[in-house]
């Protein structure tokens, strides 16, 4: 049903990755997230907590760079680490690669939604872009109701290995070496219900599967490969079927279990918002 769309929708599509590691700590956590691009000048969406996320990196390595350079200069480690509020429990570094965009990037501007969650960031310094197509905007977006199949693609389950942790100079670093991409991963549902905020507008629409972790700042999509919204957030709802102390037999032996049904519904910012935004900022795209 989908397979065509996937495969147009995917010439736009890219994952944001990252890296991460607590102070002082050897195990790094790797992390994903998505975009997609809006047209050819290098403006792509996202979400609003995944900008926070990226913005949230140049500060975190700053406050590391500084306990490095401390270090370097003779500075006791342990007061150092205090004074900049660095232990074990807090991530000290953080490293962010956007895969597949551009062929290089010199700065980047975002811009934040007021009121949802939703960002746009502007690609500067490229010389050569790497996604193939742009997307076509639903153009009429009362055109989608309640009941309609549609699909989200993004990048959920990250699979990269084109890092490491330099132990000389105690830095987490990108190398050349290793897996660079993790697969996309599309997933299907039923759209459910419009979201509006206080004053009735429509800014969302619901879907009867989650957006997966990771899948945040994907497209949303119809049959045709028309982007109808973006995945934002994922939402959990208890169901009320609650079973406690329930005996069961399980290999042979039986067991009490314990049992708290919840749905999980993904939420996607709605394709008029989308576009609104857009225009705002004066960022030229395709409607069908």
């Amino acid at each position: 049903m989908f397979a065509k769309a996937i495969q147009e929708v995917a010439g736009f599509t890219r994952a944001i990755h990252t890296i991460s590691r607590n102070f002082e700590a050897q195990h790094v956590q790797r992390g994903s997230a998505t975009l997609f691009f809006v047209n050819d000048d290098g403006y792509a969406l996202t979400c609003k907590h995944v900008a926070q996320w990226l913005s949230q990196a140049d500060k975190i390595n700053k406050v590391y760079s500084q306990y490095l350079k401390g270090n370097r200069e003779g500075n006791q480690p342990n007061q150092l680490a205090y004074q900049l509020n660095l232990n074990s429990d807090t991530i000290s570094e953080m490293r962010v690669t956007f895969v597949d965009c551009v062929d290089q990037i010199k700065n980047l501007k975002i811009h934040t939604h007021p009121d949802y969650d939703l960002a746009l960031i502007k690609f500067e310094g490229f010389t050569k872009k790497l996604y193939p197509n742009i997307p076509r905007f639903l153009k009429n977006s009362s055109s989608i109701h309640p009941g309609e199949m549609l699909c989200r693609l993004g990048f959920p389950f990250p699979e990269f290995s084109n890092f490491h942790l330099n132990l000389e100079k105690n830095v987490l670093e990108w190398i050349p070496k290793g897996n660079a991409r993790s697969p996309r991963f599309p997933i299907e549902g039923m759209l459910t219900r419009f979201l509006g905020d206080k004053s009735g507008k429509v800014y969302g629409i619901e879907m009867s599967t989650p957006g997966l972790r990771g899948q945040s700042g994907g497209p949303l999509f119809d049959s045709e490969g028309k982007v109808i919204g973006m995945q934002s957030r994922t939402k959990h709802l208890h169901l009320g079927f609650d079973i406690e102390e329930k005996s069961i037999i399980a290999h042979g032996k039986e067991k009490k279990v314990n049992d708290y049904s919840f749905i999980h519904l993904g939420e996607c910012i709605h394709v008029a918002v989308i576009k609104e935004f857009l225009k705002q900022h004066q960022v030229s795209f395709e409607e069908e």
